[in-house]
């Protein structure tokens, strides 16, 4: 869709401001407050040769606010989701998703970017929604294909005993011609019961079979389970509770043409996080093939400068990032790894020599409720205040669970010391940020006292250039933004 397809107007419902260009399409956002004065289809009538059919739709943000926004036909899922980011002012990173969320089935999916939203929206129940959230591992399937495809579930890699390569496993989904497979066993949730048995699967072109006689793979012993044209691959957020899985591991497959039938929905559990994650991203590669890879390489479309719309920076790439020594007269690049690590432990001495110095010159001390550095960390994204470790959890596992995505939070046990939870290798992790005390002067520390920060922020902006005691760098913010 070329840029020009953002020639909208765009009413706010507390700035007049609008623009208009070449096709003078209309995209409303109201505010959840407001009434909409449509419940449907509406017809526009244009000084043009054809008419156009607008719908509206109801986004809701994480904290439960929702916006009202109009929208033509064939307006992709990947259009709505940048008109959204422009709406809230925030972060362009391609990183965005419209969800579709069936909260009495306990479903949801992130839509793909070529999805017509409009058309999704049709299949969809009265109790369902659209969530609008971050998904950090949409495509991250292409730059670690290594994490999402273990070699024992892949048929060529144990052909080959491991010597194709990831990326040319990666074409051999996209491309049509080829027949990969997928196997392994997974839990089925009978029919109109909640018991569930254990079955050898494979998952092909031609869709999802098990086999009736253990792992045999004969055309005779398997039978079609579920076709990938006209179905959906959903994750199950309730899988225990609803479903009585035997896993927290549970996903499904649910027919487009089915509303909310549960006799029609197809209740799989694998037996860990990669083993489902695999299964899942094998799915979407043998649906929609090269169409995910037009998504992923496609540069994200950009609506024009906006007055009233402050375009957002792009963030820096972690290949780009180097260990430097800035101690001479010019700067130069730190090769020695061992030589890296010095520098990044006398980086945060230096910081916190300095955080000290600022405070001698006046700054209130650190003891008093008031201190500045003892609660300006509340005023960024990745801090979730006092939520609980399952909702930490919940929240890492709703925005993908890729390296390096992350949040702070206030310890439940201890009301000094502070949480940081970070997902790494698809398993989430806890680490206690401590509070010292030197000389008089609150500081914080993650490695017990070897590495101090005068406040979070700097905690924060030090462990984002520098592994040191955690198993990667803090890559992804885990953040909420209000519509």
């Amino acid at each position: 869709m070329s840029p020009d397809y953002y020639g909208m107007v765009i009413r706010h419902k507390a700035d007049s401001h609008a623009y208009e260009k070449s096709y003078n399409l209309q995209c409303y956002s109201l505010c959840s407050e407001g009434t909409a004065r449509l419940n449907g289809p509406l017809t526009v009538n244009r000084p043009l040769t054809f008419q156009l059919l607008f719908t509206i739709i109801k986004v809701y943000s994480e904290d439960g606010a929702g916006n009202v926004v109009e929208v033509p036909a064939d307006m992709r899922a990947r259009d709505v989701c940048q008109f959204l980011v422009y709406r809230s002012h925030c972060l362009d990173d391609n990183s965005w998703s419209l969800v579709e969320h069936h909260p009495l089935l306990g479903l949801e999916r992130c839509l793909e970017d070529h999805e017509l939203v409009v058309q999704v929206q049709a299949s969809m129940p009265s109790d369902s929604k659209f969530l609008f959230r971050k998904n950090y591992d949409k495509y991250e399937f292409f730059r670690n294909p290594l994490n999402f495809f273990p070699e024992q579930m892949v048929a060529w890699c144990q052909e080959s005993n491991g010597s194709i390569p990831h990326s040319q496993l990666l074409q051999n989904f996209l491309n049509s011609s080829s027949c990969p497979e997928v196997h392994g066993f997974l839990y089925l949730k009978a029919s109109g019961r909640k018991s569930w048995k254990r079955l050898s699967m494979f998952l092909r072109r031609s869709g999802l079979y098990y086999s009736t006689k253990g792992s045999s793979k004969e055309p005779r012993h398997l039978r079609l389970l579920s076709d990938l044209e006209d179905s959906s691959v959903f994750t199950v957020t309730t899988g225990r509770k609803l479903h009585n899985a035997p896993a927290d591991y549970t996903f499904c497959i649910k027919p487009s043409k089915v509303r909310s039938e549960c006799k029609e929905l197809r209740m799989l559990c694998a037996e860990d996080e990669q083993s489902r994650t695999c299964w899942m991203t094998a799915f979407r590669l043998l649906k929609y093939g090269i169409l995910l890879d037009q998504n992923y390489k496609s540069p994200q479309q950009r609506m024009s400068p906006v007055p009233h719309f402050s375009t957002p920076v792009r963030s820096v790439s972690e290949n780009s990032l180097v260990a430097m020594d800035f101690s001479g007269r010019t700067g130069r690049v730190i090769e020695n790894p061992l030589e890296a690590v010095s520098a990044a432990v006398e980086e945060g001495q230096t910081w916190r020599k300095r955080g000290q110095r600022m405070k001698a010159l006046g700054s209130p001390s650190p003891f008093q409720p008031s201190s500045l550095s003892s609660v300006i960390h509340r005023t960024q994204l990745w801090f979730r205040g006092r939520i609980r470790r399952e909702e930490s959890h919940k929240m890492i596992m709703q925005q993908g669970q890729v390296d390096g995505l992350f949040l702070l939070r206030d310890c439940q046990s201890n009301p000094k010391v502070f949480v940081l939870t970070l997902c790494h290798h698809q398993k989430i992790r806890h680490f206690q940020i401590l509070p010292c005390e030197e000389e008089g002067q609150m500081s914080f520390s993650l490695d017990d006292g070897s590495t101090k920060f005068t406040d979070l922020i700097h905690l924060v902006e030090f462990y984002q250039l520098n592994r040191g005691v955690l198993p990667c760098k803090l890559k992804h913010p885990c953040t909420v933004v209000a519509l």
